[in-house]
């Protein structure tokens, strides 16, 4: 095992020679291109319910673009659990990672003091910047020596979610009824949404669910306006702009959903959505990052 040991060390003294926003975005578009029209976004798996990713070490959630790369890489490679550390912290529980397993790439960011020399002055002065570094993650599935926390018994998924019900009440935000549409409109500050009845089962989840689901991705939306997290995406993205603002909604929905218990299913034009993601993240590496920062935004915003 020292190699496997060695080889993860050496992937993170060596991470900050590659860019980590190309890196991280490059894997996500490769999963979702290796799909190709099957696949979903991370957060609509079916199966046992959604929940953030959790470091083995500290217990604490994972949080932004991190969220979404290891929502990414369990689905492409099926893994089961939602629990995550690195070869050190596995070791460290009494652990240990079979040999070959493949790590995944979560990013943190840390604090370096720069000395930068004023342009009016000429005095140098001391700053500091923040700075994207990699670090490698392996998932519970690739470890011997950990046994899972018992499952909670499952809860009738018709009936109405009383953590969503509060969460949403407390946000402050209007919400009618009525109607065949769901929306955010922004002259109003106001959201729609249809009656509850509307709103039907599949096979992968319950009309609650899927009510849930919609009024979330909605009120992220509504977190956008200019009196709260003043979310424009225009000048640096242009014409996808609005698929940006989607991609933020779709994650904030989804950061939410795992928080509440929900589980989110996809929506009717999803495919479509996949095509326009794609092309925003093609064209700028850290468009990702962006959504995810500011989907992480906007749900500390509502829990605030």
């Amino acid at each position: 095992m020292g190699a496997v040991a060695s080889k993860t060390r050496r992937g993170t003294m060596t991470a900050q020679r590659f860019d980590v926003y190309t890196q991280v975005t490059n894997n996500i578009i490769a999963a979702i291109e290796a799909g190709a029209g099957d696949w979903q976004m991370p957060w609509h798996r079916s199966g046992e319910g959604l929940n953030r990713p959790i470091n083995i070490d500290t217990a604490k959630a994972y949080r932004g673009i991190n969220v979404v790369s290891l929502w990414a890489a369990g689905q492409a490679r099926g893994f089961t659990t939602g629990t995550w550390g690195t070869y050190r912290q596995w070791q460290n529980k009494g652990c240990q990672v079979r040999k070959g397993e493949k790590s995944s790439l979560v990013v943190f960011y840390k604090e370096l003091d720069v000395e930068e020399q004023n342009a009016e002055t000429g005095e140098t002065e001391h700053a500091t910047r923040l700075m994207a570094r990699a670090s490698w993650v392996f998932n519970a599935d690739q470890v011997d020596g950990y046994e899972a926390p018992a499952l909670p018994e499952p809860k009738d998924p018709v009936q109405v979610i009383d953590a969503a019900e509060r969460f949403v009440g407390g946000t402050g935000a209007i919400i009618r009824h009525g109607g065949n549409r769901a929306f955010y409109r922004p002259s109003d500050d106001i959201i729609q949404m249809p009656e509850r009845e509307r709103f039907l089962g599949t096979g992968t989840s319950s009309a609650t669910e899927s009510y849930y689901a919609t009024l979330l991705h909605e009120l992220t939306h509504w977190t956008g306006h200019d009196r709260r997290c003043d979310r424009q995406f225009g000048k640096r993205f242009g014409d996808d702009a609005y698929a940006m603002e989607e991609l933020v909604a779709e994650m904030g929905a989804a950061f939410l959903c795992a928080d509440l218990g929900v589980t989110l299913t996809p929506r009717p034009d999803h495919a479509a959505y996949i095509d326009n993601w794609l092309k925003v993240l093609k064209a700028d590496k850290k468009a990702i990052f962006t959504a995810a920062s500011q989907a992480a935004k906007a749900t500390d915003y509502l829990g605030g």
